[in-house]
């Protein structure tokens, strides 16, 4: 019975990548001990592992901003970090969560409709960048269960598969000034997962950085086809520094099973920036609030 699960399994997983097929969503209940029951819909594409909601990732987002913040999720796929942090943001908060990807979106907004007695999160299917503007949307896997933005329908840059239509991009300073504007007082964490798009946000928001001194988790991308330059990078440092943040390295901190694992590497210079590898970096204001 395991031999046979395990080759259907696989056979499912080959299936997810070369053909196109809509998955549905079941919905998982997790008991937190100190945030109570937490429902979560969790996506049935067997490309994705299912998620489990943990005490440990809520309280690890409750140690970087206070509840009752203004919280944005750049690139929140399902939700599998937006409801944690939502969790930790409360009733009384908001977490702005941006999803261009239509496939996943239908799974972020079924988790911003849950545990609504818990938090609100308002899902917005954009892309985010430095213009306003239409991209294609291309994926290495024909069910898109992951993917980014491509400049257009013959970049296979993140792979050959696209979407039919094309994705809307904002710039998030410009929407947030223009329909959030009672809120900006109030932000307290940007977290950017764009694939190659991290440093063209941060342009863009680096004024607001400047203002209101938010945490931030950023990707720093890395693919063979699509990779941040070295000055690149050095520039997503830069940005941070010079406006008086300390920045950490924290790998691939989404994947792992523990968060309270979590490992801070402070960055002292920009030539000790990694290469190589997709990675994240945390900064951290060291202006009060």
């Amino acid at each position: 019975m395991v031999i046979a699960n395990y080759f259907k399994a696989s056979f499912s997983r080959k299936i997810a990548r070369r053909f196109f097929k809509k998955y549905q969503y079941s919905i998982n209940n997790f008991l937190l001990p100190a945030d109570g029951e937490i429902a979560f819909a969790n996506w049935q594409n067997p490309l994705i592992k299912p998620y489990t909601i943990t005490q440990h990732e809520v309280d690890f987002f409750k140690s970087l901003f206070p509840a009752g913040s203004l919280v944005i999720d750049i690139g929140a796929h399902v939700g599998s970090l937006t409801v944690p942090m939502a969790i930790a943001n409360g009733k009384n908060g908001l977490v702005l969560a941006f999803e261009p990807n239509p496939q996943v979106f239908e799974g972020l907004a079924l988790n911003a409709s849950l545990n609504k007695e818990k938090y609100t999160i308002q899902p917005l299917q954009f892309g985010v960048a430095d213009e306003e503007a239409n991209f294609h949307y291309a994926s290495s896997e024909a069910s898109l269960s992951n993917g980014g933005l491509v400049f257009g329908k013959d970049d296979n840059s993140l792979g050959k598969h696209k979407l039919k239509g094309q994705i809307k991009t904002v710039r998030l300073s410009k929407l947030l000034q223009e329909h959030y504007a009672n809120w900006l007082d109030k932000l307290r964490f940007i977290k950017i997962d764009a694939e190659g798009f991290d440093l063209a946000i941060l342009r863009d928001i680096k004024p607001l950085l400047a203002q209101y001194h938010p945490v931030v988790i950023t990707e720093v991308f890395y693919s063979k086809h699509r990779k941040l330059s070295k000055p690149e990078r050095e520039e997503i440092f830069e940005i941070f520094t010079s406006l008086g943040y300390l920045v950490y390295n924290i790998e691939n901190f989404e994947v792992s099973a523990s968060i309270q694992e979590l490992k801070k590497v402070l960055i002292l210079s920009k030539e000790e920036l990694p290469d190589g590898h997709t990675y994240n970096l945390l900064a951290m204001p060291t202006i009060n609030k």
